[in-house]
């Protein structure tokens, strides 16, 4: 990393310590470079790991909130991994940090589960402050990238849902639970969303997991996709 955190920075948030933060890398030098600042940083490094099907197993054994995940992985691309492990665990948030910003490996990263991707150019207080909000559910992504989402988002909005024969009837959102709803849509984070409207932000991750829960979607993908669909991001 190319930037040092000060670990007596009176200013260093208090809640850092309770975040668990796993680091999958091949590069054991970056690897252990990007542990070290995290957990100097204040954050509870549970474990790292080299290759893909590692990853998996420790992840499933520490059960982190965050995962730092490298996309070239040897054994099982870093994708696959998303996939599998937020499938399993729809609460996990996964933050690529990779060298890669081709525009397709960004895509597939955030269609499998990745809350943010960020470059490996990044310097240590930004891939902390990255940390801390993906662990706060917050989209995160390298600038220049959060538009490019965004316009995916919406191209995954004009392909039709397959259709199931026995689809069961749309499920009632509460007033408020549209008007976040209608907010992710636009791409607002969940601390722009609380201070548009003037609650926590504890409050809004609680409805966007409420909402999760009755429309039975896995992340934030699927579900600014089902607002898109419906028109929400225009209203």
């Amino acid at each position: 990393m190319s930037e040092r955190t000060d670990v007596n920075d009176p200013n260093r948030p208090n809640e850092l310590h309770e975040i668990r933060v796993m680091v999958v890398d091949d590069h054991p030098m970056w690897r252990d470079a990007v542990a070290r600042d995290l957990a100097a940083a204040g954050f509870d490094v549970v474990a790292t790991a080299g290759d893909g099907p590692e990853a998996v197993r420790r992840a499933h054994a520490v059960t982190p909130d965050v995962l730092v995940l490298d996309l070239n992985l040897p054994g099982m691309p870093g994708v696959q991994v998303c996939k599998e492990l937020v499938g399993a665990n729809p609460a996990l948030r996964v933050l690529v940090l990779s060298a890669s910003g081709e525009h397709g490996d960004v895509l597939e990263a955030v269609k499998s589960g990745a809350t943010g991707y960020l470059l490996k150019s990044a310097g240590a207080q930004e891939l902390i402050d990255a940390v801390r909000r993906t662990a706060a559910g917050d989209p995160v992504f390298t600038p220049g990238l959060a538009g490019l989402v965004l316009g995916e988002y919406r191209r995954l909005a004009t392909d039709p849902l397959p259709a199931t024969s026995d689809e069961p009837k749309a499920p009632q959102l509460t007033d408020r639970e549209t008007e976040v709803l209608r907010l992710v849509a636009k791409g607002l984070s969940y601390k722009q969303i609380a201070e548009r409207l003037v609650i926590s932000h504890r409050t809004v991750q609680n409805h966007v997991q409420n909402t999760l829960g009755k429309l039975q979607l896995h992340n934030r993908v699927e579900l600014v996709r089902y607002a898109i669909e419906r028109g929400l991001d225009d209203a």
